[in-house]
């Protein structure tokens, strides 16, 4: 299996910016006790807070998938904070591909690579 990335872009209307940094401060507290196949997990913030970006790159789908499983009820609060877009990028399993199938995210697969 390969590396996958993970993209996710937020947007954050007045007094959603405390509550996102809450819940994504949790967020990463568990990646950190729990994820054994995370290899980034970097959350941006602009300037005046009204829109976020989060950069997450897996060893490979299975971590995706165990990330996604550590986070539990956490994924339900950080999805409902703002309006989120987003997008993950590799050569997915399978079973990781059928999890996404028909959800919010989109999928782009390898097609040039140095």
């Amino acid at each position: 299996m390969s590396e996958i990335q993970g993209i996710a872009r937020f947007k954050l209307g007045p007094g959603e910016a405390q509550e996102f940094k809450q819940v994504s401060a949790q967020c990463l507290e568990v990646v950190r006790a729990k994820d054994t196949g995370t290899l980034q997990y970097d959350i941006y913030l602009n300037d005046d807070e009204s829109e976020a970006f989060v950069v997450e790159r897996y060893r490979d789908s299975d971590a995706l998938i165990e990330h996604v499983a550590n986070l539990g009820d956490l994924m339900q609060a950080i999805m409902s904070v703002g309006s989120i877009e987003g997008e993950v990028l590799g050569d997915l399993s399978p079973e990781l591909d059928a999890q996404l199938a028909g959800g919010p995210v989109r999928v782009f697969r390898p097609y040039l690579s140095l």
